[in-house]
Formats: structure tokens, C-alpha cells, sequence
């Protein structure tokens, strides 16, 4: 695999950052993990091309994590010209969450004849499904449960990315990520501050329980934002690419 960070900020965009989106390209195509609203800006300021995007992974429905779906949507018909099927993977139900964002936005798909096949895959938790580019599966986190989160593993030629989406500390995260080459995980806080929100002392103090080949901190405020490139745990950065 090869792993853009389009987008590593929180939600407010801490440190002039942009919002939560992982670029993922594998032997067979590419997948996006989550997609803000500041998604089509990065993978045009970092040289990505949206019509290469095969399917997109969503972990949750909170709007610095999904809402730029209906503008890539856009995008794809008017811009792109679009012919290629797109898949979006992501909660139950998230097939109605984004055809009412999009209406929301002034951008509806009722009634809008798109030039491409689009399909939606919902992932119950513990569920896994292949996308073409990837299998994914998802597993259960601990963050507003209004917006229906959950992390994703990606597998791909035999190489495997787990990703926490946003979520506070419980229990079971250390096993969600055990045997993933690459971790990417939230870090919102430097301390602890929400529960539904992990925080960099928690997670140094816990670092020796993840066993994952690397695992890279990401989803950072003001704090984190500030530190970024200067503490234990590696941080991610808008443009950093890794090979998986």
C-alpha cells in the first residue's frame, strides 16, 4: 500500500490543517478513508486525481469525517466526467446519510442522473466486505454513538492498515490494532480531555500494548498540532506518505 494523509486535523482544522481523509492505494485501485469537507482541496494541492478514487470508507457520520462526499459526488459529474463505478462503504444506514447531506448542501441526488454507477456498502459492525481495492472491516469505538462510529481495517495485498476513526479510549483498542503494519490512530488531545476523544498522555502510557508494526498518531488540535514532529509517538502532517 501506499498511504497519502490528505487531511490531520480535528474537526476545527487546529494548525491550519485539513480535515480527516487517508488516502490508501493498493495493486488493485485506491480507497479513501473518511472524506471532509476540505477532501477535494488536498487531493488537488497534493497532486491526487479524485477520478482515481475507487471507493471511499467512511468510519463515522460526523461532517469533519464525511460531509465532503456530496462535493466529490459534484465533482465527478461535472468535472471529471466520471465513468468509472464508485462504491461508498461505510455505517448502516449510510446510504440515506449521504443522499440527505447532499440535499442539505444544494447538491441532492434524487432525481439526478449520474454519468457513473454508484453503489453504497454498509458495514455492521464486525463486518467485513471487499471493495475491489481492498477488504475492509469494521470494529466498534467508542465515540458519539449518534454518529454510528467505528474503525476500519484495510487489507491488501497481504498487507494490513487499521485505523481507529474518532475515539476515546476503551479496553479493546489495543487488540483492534494488533498485527496491523500500519496503525493510524486519533489523538485529539495532549491530555485527557473527552471521553470520546483519545489524548496523547493516555496513549503514551499505554503505547507498549499496541502491537502493529508502526503506528502513526493523526486527527490532531491545538496541542497536538503544535507538537507535531517532536514527541514519542510518530504524528502525522497533511501530505505525509508512507509505504505499507
Amino acid at each position: 500500500m501506499k498511504v497519502v494523509f490528505v487531511g490531520t486535523s480535528d474537526a476545527f482544522g487546529a494548525g491550519g490543517r485539513r480535515q480527516s481523509a487517508i488516502h490508501v492505494e493498493t495493486s488493485s485501485g485506491v480507497v479513501l478513508l473518511d472524506c471532509a469537507p476540505t477532501t477535494a482541496t488536498g487531493l488537488a494541492a497534493l497532486g491526487l486525481e479524485r477520478d482515481a478514487v475507487d471507493a471511499i470508507a467512511l468510519s463515522h457520520f460526523h461532517a469533519d469525517h464525511f460531509a465532503g462526499v456530496p462535493q466529490l459526488l459534484l465533482a465527478a459529474t461535472y468535472e471529471d466526467q466520471r465513468r468509472r463505478p464508485l462504491t461508498i462503504a461505510g455505517p448502516p444506514g449510510v446510504e440515506a446519510r449521504v443522499r440527505a447531506a447532499a440535499e442539505a448542501m444544494g447538491h441532492g441526488l434524487a432525481g439526478r442522473a449520474l454519468p457513473f454507477p454508484l453503489g453504497f456498502v454498509e458495514l455492521a459492525t464486525g463486518a467485513t466486505a471487499d471493495l475491489g481495492v481492498a477488504r475492509i472491516t469494521s470494529f466498534a469505538t467508542r465515540h458519539q454513538p449518534d454518529s454510528c462510529p467505528h474503525g476500519l481495517r484495510v487489507e491488501a495485498g497481504g498487507r494490513t492498515l487499521a485505523y481507529t476513526g474518532d475515539t476515546g479510549w476503551f479496553d479493546e483498542l489495543p487488540e483492534r490494532l494488533r498485527g496491523a503494519d500500519l496503525a493510524v490512530c486519533e489523538c485529539t488531545f495532549l491530555e485527557p480531555t473527552l471521553d470520546f476523544h483519545l489524548d496523547y498522555a493516555t496513549l503514551a502510557r499505554r503505547a507498549a500494548e499496541f502491537a502493529c508494526g508502526r503506528l502513526v498518531l493523526t486527527h490532531l488540535g491545538p496541542a497536538m498540532s503544535e507538537r507535531r514532529g517532536r514527541l514519542a509517538i510518530e504524528t502525522a502532517d497533511d501530505g505525509l506518505a508512507l509505504r505499507v
